[in-house]
C-alpha cells in the first residue's frame, strides 16, 4: 500500500471518528404534555423535534423521557437514573404543571427543579426549563408559579421557555375534549416555542 493511500484511509477514519463524536442525546424530562397524551407518539413535540433536527442536519437523538402525571418530586427522583443511562448533551425539564394543578407550594417546587438542573449541569448537559402558567381562578398562586420559572432561570443560568402553550392557550379547538391536553394539530407550536430557547444550545 502506497503513501498516499495510506493517507486517504487515515483521513477517511479521522473524519467518520469525529462525526461520530459529534453525535449527541438530547433528553426530554416531561410530563403528559410532552408525552404526547392522547395523540399518536409520532405527532408529538418530542418527536417533530427529532424531525426538525434531521431536516437541519443537527446530529442530536432525541429521547423522550417524559411520564404522564409526573410532578417535579418525581422528576427529582428519577432524573439521575435517566441521566446516568442516556448521557445526553441537553436537557429539556418540562415538570411543573401537575404541581401547579395540585397547589404544591411553590418554593417546594423551585427546590425540586433546582435539583433537576444541578443534576444535569453536574453531568455536563446544557439544560432549557420550560415554563407554565395556571388558569387565573387560582389566583395569586397563578402569578408566583408562572414567576418560579423565571427567577429560576436567572438564578441558575439557564435557557428558558416562558410558557409552553404559548399561541395555543387561548384557542380551545387546539385542545382535546379534557380542556387540558393539546391536540396533534397544536404540537407544531410548542415545538415552535421550545426551539426558540433550544436553537441556540444545538453544537
Amino acid at each position: 500500500m502506497n503513501a498516499f493511500l495510506r493517507l486517504l484511509i487515515l483521513l477517511a477514519s479521522l473524519s467518520f471518528t469525529a462525526t461520530a463524536a459529534a453525535a449527541g442525546t438530547l433528553l426530554v424530562f416531561g410530563d403528559s404534555l410532552s408525552a404526547g397524551y392522547g395523540i399518536r407518539q409520532e405527532a408529538a413535540w418530542p418527536s417533530l423535534l427529532q424531525k426538525r433536527l434531521a431536516e437541519k442536519r443537527v446530529d442530536y437523538s432525541v429521547v423522550n423521557a417524559s411520564i404522564s402525571g409526573e410532578t417535579t418530586a418525581g422528576g427529582r427522583s428519577r432524573i439521575a437514573e435517566a441521566i446516568g443511562r442516556q448521557r445526553p448533551s441537553i436537557v429539556i425539564i418540562a415538570l411543573g404543571a401537575n404541581d401547579g394543578l395540585r397547589g404544591l407550594p411553590v418554593p417546594a417546587m423551585k427546590e425540586n427543579l433546582t435539583a433537576m438542573i444541578r443534576a444535569a449541569r453536574t453531568a455536563k448537559a446544557r439544560v432549557v426549563l420550560v415554563g407554565m402558567r395556571l388558569p387565573p381562578n387560582y389566583g395569586p398562586y397563578a402569578d408566583e408559579f408562572h414567576k418560579a420559572y423565571a427567577e429560576l432561570a436567572r438564578s441558575e443560568k439557564v435557557a428558558l421557555v416562558p410558557f409552553l402553550l404559548d399561541g395555543i392557550a387561548d384557542q380551545p379547538r387546539l385542545f382535546q375534549s379534557d380542556t387540558i391536553h393539546p391536540t396533534a394539530e397544536a404540537q407544531p407550536k410548542l415545538l415552535d416555542n421550545v426551539w426558540v430557547a433550544l436553537a441556540p444550545l444545538l453544537k
